[in-house]
């Protein structure tokens, strides 16, 4: 069995999609490289088939009609034979040195977790800065661990999909399946397959380069700005993707973290629609809160009255500019699009 499936989404990713599967071909034999071809109408087909003809035991390319990021990585999923499965979007890249590393790692270990945790940096390119997202406060290294074992999260720290590698096994026994035509949705990789993670294992390398600086990025801000709705989308998706009620009898510190990243997505989804600041927008955040007031009272009050997107939904414009004040200062110290 390979140690690791490389799930490589792509769509129209002919600019960039080498530099991305390059980085992934130092794991040889460990690994299988399987691309997503979603409907590309640029040479993003030729490349890949290019990539497996080169490499017929190590590539694989799925061409498929456009359904989505999403779309992609259920396809990826369903035909991932590794024992541990990662998305590496086709814009970013992987560290050479911290891949052999990991699957060094993975290769010495008597007991395999069902998540390891590594480094992910926010890498601007064209602007040659970076910024290293460590967990080393949160995991202890080295050390096999469960979610009672966190420690201490910092307002910047998330462990989003590019942090991640689960065991594929989690992964279809959480059964995971990502909506199609949908922005966002590695938000739900990075939440949905929690509770059914049981060990961890947090390695300090700086293993994913996140790319940022793209001008139809999907991060980028003014892309945000008009994709909101997908933004909103997703937040109900991951409110309603767990019993929260039920992980808290197992872990009150994984159920404290499951709680910060909705809160999150709710900060998102309103910092965007206090940006667009018409009654439009502002109907959709009170429609928003609303929905979660009625799906969860208990929910909705933590939320609103304990956790930063509670301060996100301040009365009139003056909670608005501190709102967005917020965002702002946020933006130049972590530099997160």
């Amino acid at each position: 069995m390979k140690k690791i499936s490389f799930v490589v989404p792509c769509y129209n990713s002919e600019a960039y999609m080498e530099r991305c599967i390059d980085s992934l071909l130092i794991g040889r034999q460990d690994i299988e490289i399987i691309i997503v071809n979603d409907g590309s109408t640029d040479n993003t087909k030729k490349i890949a088939n290019r990539y497996v003809k080169k490499y017929p035991n190590l590539i694989r390319a799925i061409h498929k009609e456009n359904g989505g990021h999403g779309s992609g990585v259920n396809a990826g999923l369903k035909e991932a034979k590794g024992e541990y499965f990662k998305v590496v979007d086709s814009d970013d890249w992987l560290d050479s040195e911290a891949l052999k590393a990991l699957l060094n790692k993975i290769d010495g270990l008597d007991v395999k977790p069902d998540l390891i945790v590594c480094n992910y940096i926010y890498d601007h390119l064209y602007e040659k800065k970076q910024k290293v997202m460590a967990f080393n406060n949160v995991l202890k290294e080295n050390k096999l661990s469960t979610w009672n074992d966190l420690g201490f999260f910092r307002v910047s720290q998330y462990l989003i999909m590019h942090s991640l590698i689960y065991k594929t096994k989690v992964l279809k026994k959480c059964k995971l399946k990502l909506p199609e035509h949908t922005f966002y949705v590695d938000n739900l990789v990075a939440y949905q397959p929690l509770p059914f993670v049981e060990t961890i294992l947090y390695l300090n390398l700086n293993l994913y380069h996140y790319f940022i600086g793209r001008e139809d990025q999907s991060v980028n801000e003014k892309v945000m700005i008009t994709r909101v709705d997908q933004q909103i989308k997703v937040t109900k998706l991951i409110l309603a993707s767990i019993d929260l009620e039920n992980t808290k009898k197992t872990s009150k510190k994984l159920y404290r973290y499951l709680i910060r990243m909705c809160s999150m997505m709710i900060v998102i989804s309103s910092i965007y629609l206090i940006m667009i600041n018409d009654k439009e927008a502002m109907d959709k955040r009170k429609a928003l809160w609303q929905s979660i007031k009625q799906m969860d009272s208990r929910l909705y009050r933590k939320l609103r009255y304990f956790n930063l997107a509670g301060l996100t939904y301040l009365p009139g414009k003056v909670g608005n500019f501190i709102t967005l004040k917020g965002y702002k200062i946020s933006k130049k110290i972590f530099k997160f699009n």
